[in-house]
């Protein structure tokens, strides 16, 4: 993992990564030389937290910045593919499961105008062994205590429609997925931690996708996050001026209305039943 890799290697990493070809460069220059004392401890934290299904978020580990840990993630990438390989995982979902990869680092530079990839911690899930793209969602399988009830996380991927059909094949998708590769795990519920499950977005676009996946929700928790509806409708820094940005479809009116009224977004914590794989 911490060896310098040529050209072509480091162009098979960056495939399976599906790296932008605008930050490609930087990549490979950095797969070209050997791995810093930071580096090195971001590949020992990722090696440790393989299938460990009760592992906290990781927000930060001293000594190990952006760069490094971006390095450690494109090193990791294969020995993850690898491993995922020889438990049964089909090359199609490691495919789709690690391109979100350089999906947060497009993000990235479309948010922040360069190179880096601020959602580095998100992204470890996907070296985990236990988060998995099957069709339109993202789950990830994980206990919040290490004796707790398993639990799939469902996660929404930035790249089309939120289709009711879509998001009901997905599941089904990940319930035959989880029950074949992890049959000890008998799965308590689904959850989903996000701003799309704020009550005010769903009354005020009660027709949208959006409000028809929030409906699949029962104990949602809301809590303040007023910068989450900003940044993921617009893609735009932490103190960005409002005022500035476009309101052409009714999303942006509706985010931004709230907002000139004096309210605060909101992210929810709902839960709701995992289906019975099919037979």
């Amino acid at each position: 993992m911490t060896v310098t890799h040529g050209p072509e290697t480091a162009a098979a990493i960056l495939d399976l990564c599906a790296i932008p070809d605008v930050d490609r460069q930087a990549c490979t220059r950095m797969l070209g030389t050997p791995a810093d004392p930071g580096t090195q401890r971001a590949l020992e934290t990722l090696d440790a937290r393989w299938r460990d299904a009760a592992a906290p978020a990781l927000t930060q580990l001293d000594g190990v910045g952006e760069n490094q840990w971006i390095e450690a993630i494109l090193r990791f990438a294969p020995v993850a593919a690898e491993r995922l390989e020889r438990s049964g995982v089909s090359p199609a979902v490691i495919e789709a499961t690690f391109a979100d990869i350089g999906k947060q680092m497009e993000l990235h530079r479309r948010t922040h105008g360069g190179f880096g990839m601020d959602a580095w911690s998100w992204v470890l899930l996907h070296l985990s062994g236990l988060l998995f793209r099957l069709g339109r969602l993202q789950h990830h399988l994980h206990r919040e205590s290490p004796k707790g009830p398993w639990i799939i996380g469902l996660h929404i991927p930035e790249d089309g429609p939120l289709d009711p059909g879509a998001v009901d094949e997905s599941l089904a998708l990940a319930a035959a997925f989880v029950a074949r590769h992890f049959p000890d795990a008998r799965i308590d519920h689904a959850s989903c931690d996000s701003w799309l499950l704020d009550p005010y977005l769903s009354a005020g676009l009660p027709a949208s996708n959006m409000a028809k996946f929030a409906a699949r929700f029962s104990n949602v928790e809301p809590r303040d996050q007023p910068h989450d509806a900003l940044y993921f409708t617009f893609r735009v820094p932490k103190g960005t001026d409002p005022a500035t940005l476009p309101r052409d479809s009714s999303l942006q009116r509706l985010v931004l209305e709230r907002i000139d009224a004096g309210g605060t977004w909101q992210i929810a914590k709902g839960v709701c039943a995992w289906p019975e794989p099919r037979a």
